[in-house]
């Protein structure tokens, strides 16, 4: 013993920088990068590409389909409820639209709960895009009740509403920029941010374990009548001077 820590008194205290291996190169601890660690970092990237290229085709896929969402005028939502006041019209489009999207999130919370779930980001997108199609009905017919319809054609107006989806606002056609932007790649960067934002808020819906029908139809409801309150806020406000 007594030879050992004499050669250890030579030797000096075993620290890191008595070792021949460079400190610092390698990890943050300086230790060499492992295998695993270079296979996390690919595997990272290659979800990230895979993450850009599902909001891309979805995005895509909502504004290939929001021109085709069936929209009644003011005329027609009052023969179909005759006798409503603004408010209770407008009430009455809120009431539909959150059954609509709290039937889709339920559609899809059951699909993940079967023991051979279909494939996930199949299941997400129909859900996104479903929900997408209920809440950009609702935008249009609001501002159809309170007197606001977008200017443009039939497809004009489509882009309009779903700048007014990506946004969680109503329109403001006093304002040529904020329609403009609804007409070009501002739309495209917006809608993928508002789609990144309901998947992450709704991925919980499509885990196993912790979803269900019930769960799915609950978040979406919540979902729709939050975004409805915020465009009838603004509505109610009338155009800014």
């Amino acid at each position: 013993m007594a030879v050992d820590d004499a050669r250890d008194d030579e030797r000096g205290l075993r620290d890191r920088s008595a070792s021949l291996v460079p400190y610092g190169d390698g990890t943050a601890d300086g230790t060499a990068p492992s295998v695993s660690d270079e296979q996390d970092n690919r595997l990272r990237r290659a979800r990230g590409r895979r993450t850009r290229a599902f909001l891309r085709a979805v995005a895509e896929r909502i504004i290939e389909t929001a021109p085709r969402v069936p929209v009644r005028d003011l005329e027609t939502l009052q023969k179909q409820f005759p006798g409503l006041g603004t408010e209770e019209l407008a009430d009455k489009l809120v009431a539909g639209a959150t059954k609509g999207s709290a039937t889709v999130g339920a559609g899809v919370g059951a699909a993940a709960m079967l023991p051979v779930p279909p494939a996930m980001p199949a299941e997400l997108a129909a859900e996104i895009v479903g929900v997408a199609g209920v809440e950009l009905k609702l935008i249009a017919e609001l501002h159809e009740v309170y007197g606001r319809r977008a200017p443009g054609n039939a497809r004009e107006r489509a882009m309009a509403y779903l700048g007014a989806w990506t946004a969680e606002r109503g329109i403001d056609v006093t304002k040529p920029a904020t329609l403009n932007a609804a007409m070009g790649g501002e739309l495209r960067r917006r809608l993928r941010q508002q789609i990144m934002k309901r998947t992450l808020r709704n991925l919980p819906n499509l885990t196993p374990f912790l979803i269900g029908a019930a769960v799915g139809a609950y978040l979406n409801r919540q979902d729709t009548a939050k975004l409805a309150r915020r465009v009838r806020e603004d509505l109610r406000r009338g155009p800014a001077a």
